[in-house]
């Protein structure tokens, strides 16, 4: 998750790499273990590409219904996109890997819900992290377990008529072993690969569902239905937003921090300059993860319990206000409340990672201090100022980048399904994985350049 939530957070105070991506990329290739992770990592995409096409063995079932039920699920397209397309094809990977995002999500929430779990977690060191980490997969595998039911409680008519409860526990199982697997994918790239697992998984599934937008793109354009203009206003607003989420993905406020002289032994050390970097967007992807899980509940539930009983139908017409889109009222309704929602978690995710009373002990306890402003309160009083400040930059531009794909389909004359990526969540992640895992690479590289 930490792919995911994280903007950039490091020392180094600039504001992009400091090497171009070719020579990066060349560099990286040139040395040998560089070269066998970046190789580790292309395999397992692979393995990843592989279990997308595997199908789950259902005989009898109806791919076309299977796509037309799931449709009426505001979160499919996110899901399957997440998934390279595993949802569509009901792939082994179905599931993908939504519910550990679930879990992690949870577990962050509890940990500093609980002081108690906070605190054994900053001073277990590792013994605590694995902990965390065995609680986290527990409550995977549950999640697994809930979701692969509740999807072929979805799925409804397009199974076949002969399944059993039996085959319904194959199928669920099925699921849930594809879903632990993506997850131990995900562990053994982080460990024997570069950059975090689960962050470049999603991305390799990302990745996996640009060919049908190609395609669709494609032969809209060749049977008429869309014209060749909309395409370059498609690819014109898309470099422009990719450039945008460069800008707000990198871009840092800056705090000076005085470094006080004093005497250890004989040597007087201190007295230096450094900055306190903190990103526009430092929570990522997470506010729109949890407002679009949040706002998809109802039409869930209502699929769930069949949309024909009064409690299913009550369910849908909830769904249908909340749900972002153009129509007037109940789009409105659901894209002021998309936003209103993702400004909230905006500032509750950042009131998570920082924690400014612990930042202006740390500074008062270095000898440390932000020039023109007092050791202690003062320091905590300016800092949760600032955080408030970059905070709400951070979630205007979130919420811009999530609102555009909804807006995307008027302004280009395209399709929805084929302009997805030009806003929202997918392209927060491509660039917000890419440009973190240059990084990562561009600092392995600046080790071995250190230790030559």
């Amino acid at each position: 998750m930490a792919g995911l939530g994280g903007g950039y957070s490091g020392s180094r105070g600039d504001k992009g790499l400091s090497m171009p991506l070719v020579e990066t990329i060349r560099l990286a290739w040139a040395d040998p273990d560089l070269r066998s992770r970046i190789q580790f990592v292309l395999l397992m995409f692979a393995v990843f590409a592989l279990g997308v096409h595997i199908p789950v063995p259902i005989p009898g079932i109806d791919s076309s219904s299977v796509v037309d039920r799931l449709k009426g699920l505001p979160a499919f397209d996110y899901l399957n996109t997440f998934g390279g397309g595993a949802l569509k094809k009901v792939s082994i990977f179905s599931l993908g890997l939504n519910p550990y995002i679930t879990a992690s999500i949870i577990m962050q929430v509890l940990t500093n819900a609980f002081p108690t779990w906070k605190k054994e977690l900053q001073e277990g060191g590792e013994y605590a992290r694995k902990q965390q980490n065995k609680r986290t997969r527990f409550l995977t595998l549950f999640l697994c377990i809930f979701q692969g039911w509740g999807l072929l409680k979805l799925l409804g008519p397009a199974m076949p008529a002969t399944a059993t409860w039996v085959t319904t526990v194959t199928i669920v199982t099925f699921w849930t072993a594809g879903a632990m697997f993506m997850l131990w994918l995900g562990e053994q790239i982080s460990e024997k690969g570069i950059g975090n697992g689960t962050s470049l998984l999603i991305f390799a599934g990302i990745i996996l569902s640009l060919p049908n937008t190609v395609e669709g793109l494609g032969r809209g354009l060749k049977d008429g239905a869309i014209q060749w203009w909309s395409i370059v206003l498609v690819l014109a607003i898309f470099l422009a937003v990719t450039w945008l989420v460069v800008y707000f993905t990198t871009a840092q406020r800056r705090i000076p921090v005085q470094h006080m002289r004093r005497m250890v032994g004989t040597k007087m050390m201190g007295g230096q300059t450094s900055y306190l970097p903190f990103p526009v967007n430092s929570v990522g992807v997470i506010p729109i993860i949890f407002a679009v899980a949040l706002l998809g509940i109802p039409s869930q539930l209502a699929l769930m319990v069949g949309p024909t009983t009064p409690v299913g139908n009550f369910l849908q017409t909830a769904g249908l206000y909340l749900h972002p889109a153009l129509s007037f009222p109940e789009g409105l309704i659901g894209i002021v409340l998309y936003t209103a929602m993702i400004f909230f978690f905006s500032y509750f995710w950042t009131a998570i990672q920082f924690n400014v009373e612990d930042i202006s002990n740390n500074l008062k306890r270095g000898n440390s201090y932000i020039p023109g402003v007092r050791p202690g309160k003062q320091t905590k009083e300016f800092l949760d100022g600032v955080i408030s400040r970059i905070t709400v930059v951070g979630a205007l531009f979130i919420a811009f980048v999530a609102i555009l794909q909804y807006l995307s389909p008027s302004l280009t004359g395209v399709n929805a399904r084929y302009v997805s990526m030009i806003g929202g969540t997918s392209l927060l992640i491509l660039v917000s994985v890419a440009l973190e895992t240059m990084r990562q690479i561009e600092a392995n590289l600046l080790m071995k350049q250190y230790g030559q």
